[in-house]
């Protein structure tokens, strides 16, 4: 696929991520449920096939909160878009805080 037909979504940089939004995005349990998929996924996954109990508006408000936060990149790929978790970035910034969320019971 060329470059053309690939696009990241606005996201924050490294240096702009906070930990106050990142643990306010990682808050939630569908936003969890998310991380978690796309943990098991590194290669990225298409928006729509994470299965979720929620309506698509609501899906596509969470995945904001956690671009906006930089819990998760996402770009578009023809008329599809592709999330990937963003474990480099924050384990980087807050080393354990993103495999202690993934290991905790829920």
């Amino acid at each position: 696929m060329s470059t053309a037909d690939q696009a990241i979504l606005q996201q924050p940089t490294r240096e702009e991520m906070r930990v106050e939004q990142v643990l306010h995005a990682l808050g939630d349990p569908v936003r969890l449920m998310i991380v978690q998929a796309l943990a098991a996924a590194p290669e990225g996954v298409a928006c729509g096939v994470i299965p979720l109990p929620v309506t698509k508006s609501t899906r596509t408000h969470h995945l904001r909160t956690l671009r906006e936060a930089g819990v998760i990149s996402m770009r578009t790929e023809g008329t599809r878009r592709m999330s990937t978790l963003r474990r480099d970035d924050l384990d980087a910034l807050y080393p354990g805080l993103l495999d202690g969320v993934l290991a905790a019971p829920r």
